[in-house]
């Protein structure tokens, strides 16, 4: 990995998303999720003094590892928002756009963020913290149903029923005001014999919903397609099924729905060639980076 400075974040795939992109040296693209910038400073790399990168980032955090180049411009927002900022740059297309959907290590280690268990402190998990809902609101406000739904389409939580009600229970003599109050709910809900996937599913959950990050994916997609140019290419890394459903049948299909379109005779319709489905990260890659261990990459070239 010599081509990239690793900052707080160490990228999954990432010989295999930039090999996938096929960067043109005075090629246009964009990092959907600059993070650390280590996707970014790969795709810088590949670049001629011609090219161009754009990269996406909600988080305050991320300003911080803006590399200082001219030909990269950062843009603080959520990828929903693709379309508007392209259009206030001037750009009508691109040559290539990449999306790592995980959570940064950055995150997850930082104790005052609420993204991990493994910590005790404030139920936070935004991604952007200018604004929106905590952790703690979703769970102190929502009603035993939308519980129960969030952690069974989110986390895939097998006992989300009884964690909802738990939950329900719970704050009806306290309010959910950190972490540790948290855990003491969840960890006699437990049922894998390994506690932390259990802990994982659920935290995912809450983070999903916090930041809406399923409904976000499904608006940038077809906006990433629009912005394509014939022979442009779109590689996603997700990290959990919802998000590799989501994916598989966009790339597929062309739309989040997973609907096949067919032409006059009945042929099917595709707006994307498929260059490299459900792409893992090696045994070694896994060894140095556990994290990586559930990143699936998918590649598709715009037709």
């Amino acid at each position: 990995m010599s081509e990239v400075n690793i900052f707080y974040h160490i990228p999954a795939l990432y010989g295999e998303s930039l090999d996938g992109l096929n960067i043109k040296p005075s090629g246009v693209y964009i990092d959907l999720t600059f993070g650390g910038g280590g996707h970014s400073r790969g795709i810088l790399s590949r670049l001629g003094s011609d090219g161009r990168l754009y990269g996406f980032d909600q988080d305050e955090d991320a300003q911080a590892n803006i590399p200082d180049d001219k030909r990269f411009t950062f843009v603080h927002s959520n990828f929903r928002y693709l379309s508007n900022f392209m259009r206030y740059y001037g750009v009508e297309q691109v040559d290539g756009i990449l999306a790592d959907l995980g959570v940064s290590s950055h995150h997850f280690d930082d104790e005052g963020r609420g993204f991990s268990y493994r910590f005790d402190g404030s139920p936070d998990m935004r991604m952007n913290t200018r604004g929106g809902k905590t952790a703690a609101e979703v769970l102190n406000s929502y009603s035993e149903d939308a519980l129960e739904a969030l952690f069974r389409k989110y986390g895939e939580v097998s006992n989300a029923s009884r964690l909802a009600t738990a939950i329900v229970k719970a704050r009806s003599t306290a309010p959910i005001g950190s972490i540790e109050d948290f855990m003491k709910i969840i960890r006699p809900l437990a049922i894998w014999e390994n506690d932390k996937k259990y802990f994982s599913r659920v935290f995912q959950a809450i983070r999903i919903e916090v930041n809406d990050e399923y409904e976000a994916l499904r608006e940038m997609l077809p906006q990433a397609l629009k912005l394509l140019k014939s022979g442009g290419r779109l590689a996603i890394i997700a990290y959990h099924s919802l998000e590799t459903r989501l994916v598989k049948k966009f790339f597929r299909t062309g739309n989040a729905e997973g609907e096949s379109l067919t032409d006059f005779y009945g042929h099917r319709s595709t707006p994307f060639r498929l260059i490299g489905s459900n792409i893992k990260p090696s045994a070694e890659e896994i060894a140095n980076n556990p994290r990586s261990r559930s990143a699936h990459l998918r590649i598709a070239e715009k037709i």
